[in-house]
């Protein structure tokens, strides 16, 4: 009778971190065929997933599941899209902390704004896939209040070049095949920043966090991500200013309803050779 449980090997230490945390841990496997076949011993890199409690001044906000990388960008586009500041200059900074079970983000806001925060009530709780977890109203579902950028014109050779590129970028999906990213192109097509996570809404926080802190402006631009595409993505992407979000999956109703709500170029089911468009499709251009 074969036997089915991984080699009693123990796992090899963790990948390389990344600023001093590692994002991906091999363990021993063991592969094994439904029919006839032989069974394969190995090793497989998993994707780390780690509670992450983010705390404004002492007063801890939400206990969020991320990939331990990028935490800087996530703090600046966590509080932007969660509405707690209006820009990269109403943070002074933030830092890692060790926490019992996981880590500390704390962020340090400027005077007025930690008061100003909170007065709203919020509490998340722990999923990756959470857009709206500990909203107990309904009047209390985020809701960007900006407009897209104006004057972006994108040309749909632009956004093929995007898409294609954005394979190759994605170091942590490749190893593990467990993580979402997201992406921002120029108005060429030219991927010029990626950042991932186990959450797709943490990873597209971290890339609006990574492009406030390096002062692009929306209209630079455009934003791509792997993910589906539901309303709290188009969301975030409006928080930003984003002119056009390019999505590899589909979008939700509720989703393209938004994004035509803050005049959102909305372009999903990205392939290689085709892209769907859902709203303002203006902004994009036959070369």
């Amino acid at each position: 009778m074969r036997k089915t449980s991984p080699s009693p090997a123990s796992p090899r230490p963790s990948m390389p971190p990344n600023n001093g945390l590692a994002t991906c841990h091999p363990v021993p496997i063991r592969t094994v065929a439904y029919g006839r076949g032989e069974d394969r011993d190995g090793e497989r890199s998993l994707a780390v997933e780690m509670p992450v409690n983010v705390i404004y001044g002492d007063v801890p906000y939400a206990v969020m599941m991320t990939t331990p990388a990028d935490l800087a960008d996530f703090a600046y586009g966590f509080s932007l899209t969660e509405g707690i500041v209006a820009g990269a200059d109403e943070i002074r900074g933030a830092r890692v902390e060790n926490g019992e079970g996981g880590l500390r983000l704390v962020v340090d806001l400027v005077p007025g704004r930690l008061r100003e925060h909170l007065a709203r009530k919020r509490a998340l709780s722990g999923r990756t896939g959470c857009g709206v977890c500990g909203i107990d109203d309904l009047k209390d579902i985020p809701k960007a209040d900006r407009k897209a950028a104006q004057g972006v014109m994108v040309s749909l050779s632009a956004v093929e070049r995007a898409v294609q590129a954005l394979d190759d970028l994605q170091v942590l999906g490749r190893e593990t095949r467990a993580v979402h990213a997201a992406a921002w192109a120029t108005c060429e097509g030219r991927v010029a920043m990626v950042r991932e996570d186990v959450g797709r809404h943490n990873a597209l926080d971290k890339l609006i966090g990574a492009l406030m802190r390096a002062g692009t402006r929306p209209e630079d631009g455009f934003l791509v991500i792997t993910s589906r595409c539901s309303f709290e993505m188009v969301e975030k992407a409006a928080s930003f200013g984003a002119a056009v979000l390019v999505a590899i999956s589909a979008p939700t109703s509720l989703a393209v309803e938004r994004a035509a709500k803050h005049g959102l170029t909305l372009a999903a089911i990205a392939r290689r050779d085709t892209v769907t468009l859902f709203t303002a499709p203006e902004r994009l251009t036959v070369p």
